[in-house]
Parts: C-alpha cells; sequence; structure tokens
C-alpha cells in the first residue's frame, strides 16, 4: 500500500512540475517564423584533411585573420589575441572582453569586433588595446560580432544583437525579434553611423569585389543580405543567399568574388519546428541549457557563387577533425578555419577547381 501511495505522490509532483513548466511566462514574446524546405544537398567530405594549428593550446578561436607571411591571428575565449605560424601560438594583447572578428589594417595593427567592449584597435607589437567605438547614434553595441574593411579604410561591422548579449545568443534565437544592426566606421571622422537596422541576428561581414557592396550575415534567417554602396542601388539592400543549409556565421570573399560562409550546424528538423511556432520558442527558453537544442557536431562550410548560388557543401561528417565552424578565410589555395569551441584553426589545401 505504502509503494502506492509513494509512487502516486512522485506523479502528482509531476503533475504539477508539467503544469507549473507550461504555466510559467517566458521571458519574451517571441514571434514565429517557418523556414523554407531545404533541397536536396550533396558534400564534399574533405574537411578532415586539414592540418590543424595550435591544437589543445588555444580555446574558441572565432574568426581569424592573415599576414602576408601566412602567419594566423586569432581571437580567444579567455580575451587573448594569438598569433599562429603552424608552429607556436603567441600571444599580443588581451582585449579584457571576447574577440571575436578581426582584420589586419596594416602591419602593426589589428581591428577587433569584442563582443563586449565594441570595436577595437589592437596593437601587434605592444599589445596596446583602444576603443574605437562602443555605440552608435545613442544605443550601446550588445554584442559586437564581426568585420570588414574597404579600401577607403571604412570599417563596416555588425552588432548582432542590442538586447542579448554574448552569452545568451540562443536567447535571441528563441525571442525571434531583429536586434541586430549593420553599422560603418569612419576613421577619419571617428564617427559611427547605422546602415542597416532590425536584422536576424547581424553576424558576419565582408565587402564584395570593388567594395560595390557590403554583405552581412542574418544568422537566424539562413540568409545573407547585401546593402549597396555604389551604383545606382547605392543605399538600397537586397537578399544575396536564402535558405542556406545551416546557421550561416563569418564569411569572407576569395579573389574570384566567391563568398565562403561558415556553418557552425547543419539546418536541424528540431530548430526548424521550433523556430515555426511561438509556443515552442517560448517554452524551450524556460528549459536549461543542457536540455535545448544545441549544434550538431559536424564540420559544415558552404561556397556560394559571386551571384549567390551555392556551388559545395565542404563537411567534416564526424566533427573529430573541425566541429562548430564560425569562420572560414580563403588564402591563396589554402582555407583558414576556425571555430567558437573548437581548440585549433584548421588549414585546408585546396585543389584547384
Amino acid at each position: 500500500m505504502r509503494k502506492h501511495a509513494l509512487v502516486r505522490l512522485a506523479l502528482a509532483i509531476l503533475l504539477c512540475a508539467v503544469l507549473g513548466f507550461l504555466a510559467w511566462p517566458a521571458p519574451f514574446h517571441a514571434q514565429a517564423w517557418r523556414p523554407s524546405p531545404l533541397p536536396p544537398l550533396h558534400f564534399t567530405d574533405d574537411l578532415s584533411a586539414a592540418v590543424l594549428w595550435g591544437r589543445g593550446e588555444i580555446h574558441g578561436p572565432e574568426d581569424v585573420a592573415v599576414d602576408a607571411q601566412g602567419r594566423v591571428y586569432t581571437g580567444l575565449a579567455d580575451g587573448r589575441i594569438v598569433r599562429l605560424d603552424g608552429q607556436s601560438v603567441q600571444t599580443l594583447a588581451r582585449t579584457g572582453g571576447r574577440p571575436l572578428g578581426l582584420i589586419l589594417v596594416d602591419a602593426q595593427h589589428l581591428v577587433v569586433c569584442d563582443a563586449w567592449r565594441g570595436l577595437l584597435r589592437v596593437g601587434i607589437d605592444d599589445g596596446r588595446v583602444e576603443v574605437l567605438s562602443h555605440a552608435a547614434e545613442g544605443l550601446p553595441f550588445g554584442f559586437t560580432d564581426d568585420l570588414a574593411a574597404a579600401a577607403d579604410g571604412r570599417i563596416y561591422f555588425s552588432d548582432a544583437s542590442s538586447r542579448w548579449h554574448q552569452p545568451d545568443y540562443m536567447m535571441d534565437l528563441l525571442e525571434g525579434h531583429p536586434y541586430g544592426r549593420l553599422l560603418v566606421y569612419d576613421p577619419q571622422t571617428r564617427q559611427t553611423h547605422t546602415l542597416l537596422r532590425g536584422l536576424y541576428f547581424a553576424n558576419g561581414v565582408a565587402m564584395t569585389p570593388d567594395d560595390a557592396a557590403v554583405l552581412v550575415v542574418e544568422s537566424f534567417r539562413y540568409r545573407i543580405r547585401r546593402y549597396w554602396l555604389k551604383g545606382a542601388a547605392a543605399g538600397t539592400t537586397d537578399i544575396f543567399a536564402d535558405n542556406l543549409p545551416g546557421i550561416p556565421d563569418n564569411i569572407d570573399v576569395d579573389a574570384r568574388g566567391h563568398v565562403w560562409v561558415a556553418l557552425p550546424t547543419p539546418r536541424r528538423f528540431d530548430i526548424d519546428a521550433m523556430m515555426a511556432s511561438r509556443w515552442l520558442r517560448e517554452r524551450t527558453a524556460l528549459l536549461p541549457l543542457w536540455l535545448r537544442p544545441g549544434p550538431s557536431h559536424v564540420g559544415l562550410l558552404a561556397e556560394l557563387d559571386a551571384q549567390g548560388h551555392l556551388l559545395r557543401l565542404h563537411r567534416d561528417a564526424d566533427g573529430e577533425h573541425l566541429r562548430m565552424i564560425t569562420s572560414v578565410l580563403p588564402d591563396h589555395d589554402r582555407l583558414i578555419i576556425g571555430s567558437l569551441e573548437n581548440d585549433r584553426v584548421g588549414v585546408l589545401h585546396l585543389p584547384a577547381h
């Protein structure tokens, strides 16, 4: 009899917990969006051939840059900026935040998007860190993410979310509102202006050939938007690539005008289904982190042509070599590959196409 009473008590507690979870108010009012179905996809399983730099000595090389000597620069989860040459890891500076996108602007300086501190200039030789910009038009950056430099010196960069900070990026995905911005910093005037508002997690940024336009990723809409800088369409925006086969992160453009897209995770049925339901989004936000859907342990990046059409999908199917790829930088006949969560940088030599 006592055993039956304990079972009934356990069931009652479980029922109360479920009802409480269903009735508990969500931390936001979510916006639903239904992704388009994916067409059939074909993969080239070549990422496991990448040479690994800094393996076990670094953590979270989210973005990468390369100098004329072929050395790689990256920012780490502990706030360091380091340089790798395939043999060693050298610490150059500490930002005091979380460095994400970074570019070399000359032989002595990097410009860095720090998720917490804003747009920074970092001295390679002296380690000096200078804040270039931390707000635009009265609105502070909430999640400074990625950047690209035009030939005239202007820096185009993204503020992924004005509401959610870097550790809470999943909350931005779940809420589904457009808090992202594309911005431009002018080093001559030291002013920052907003080019686009209302982006769905503004992420990777890249310049098109001849600086005719700037591309910016909207991660949580699976697409890349284009903002025209020159020509009859200057000041307008359109969609460069849509319905991508994964959640896109950083991007870069090679000498042919091909766009390389890092995909931290391929599209998943459960995440797509969740995006289409406001109720599922709000309930998922109440779950502990370990119960929320996360990225698949697959290494994936896409190559698009100059018109935004998918050419190839490069993959490490089991993610043992490279996974959660967040950046890909074409450098002559090789790709430099970074990751938000991995402990290595990949260097993949490409065959001639």
